[in-house]
C-alpha cells in the first residue's frame, strides 16, 4: 500500500470518540488490510504526529433490509491511535 490515503480512509466521529480524543486518542477507519505499522506510519506523515500506541479492531457490516430484500453492509476495520502529550490532530479541532 504505497498511497497514505488509501490507508487511513476518514475520521470515525462520534461520542464516543470525541471523549477519547481528550486522551489523545484518535479514530480512523482504515484498509481493511492494513496492519499496525502501516497505519502508525501513514498517520505520522499524514499528520506530522509522533504515534505512541496503534489499536484496531474489525468491525461487523450490519445486516440491512430492503423491502424483501435482505442484503449486509460490508465488514470494516477501526483504528485509535495514541498520539505523544501535547501533539494533536488538526483535521478534528473545532468538532
Amino acid at each position: 500500500m504505497a498511497d497514505l490515503w488509501s490507508i487511513i480512509r476518514r475520521p470515525v466521529i462520534s461520542e464516543r470518540t470525541m471523549d477519547l480524543m481528550q486522551q489523545n486518542k484518535y479514530t480512523f477507519e482504515v484498509d481493511i488490510k492494513a496492519t499496525k505499522p502501516q497505519i502508525r506510519e501513514a498517520v505520522e506523515q499524514i499528520f506530522n504526529v509522533e504515534v505512541e500506541k496503534v489499536n484496531t479492531m474489525r468491525v461487523r457490516g450490519k445486516r440491512r433490509r430492503m423491502g424483501r430484500t435482505e442484503g449486509k453492509r460490508p465488514d470494516w476495520k477501526k483504528a485509535i491511535v495514541t498520539v505523544k502529550e501535547g501533539q494533536r490532530i488538526e483535521l478534528f479541532e473545532g468538532l
